[in-house]
């Protein structure tokens, strides 16, 4: 069995990470360095959440349709469109 972590202790240990080593800037009094690991932190916390977001799509079961609901076929469901859609984003950077 898969030990799965919470959405929220993921990204609440990215932030005491990021955290620390902005006090630690600060008290330095390095300028530079805390706004780089601001928009470091903003980013990761960004790559981040669309992670989760994809590891939750593919942990979830799809909505069951009502039974008179005809069957239809939904590409933004696809995990594995999302998936090409994120690498072709990145590669534009």
């Amino acid at each position: 069995m898969r030990v799965v972590r919470l959405r929220q202790q993921i990204l609440d240990n990215l932030d005491s990470v990021y955290r620390e080593a902005y006090d630690r800037a600060k008290k330095a009094g390095d300028e530079r360095r805390m706004a780089d690991l601001d928009a470091a932190y903003q980013r990761e916390q960004l790559l981040l959440e669309v992670l989760l977001d994809i590891r939750d799509g593919l942990r979830a079961p799809p909505p069951s349709p009502p039974p008179s609901a005809p069957p239809k076929q939904d590409s933004g469901t696809n995990p594995l469109a999302a998936l090409d859609t994120i690498r072709r984003i990145t590669k534009l950077r």
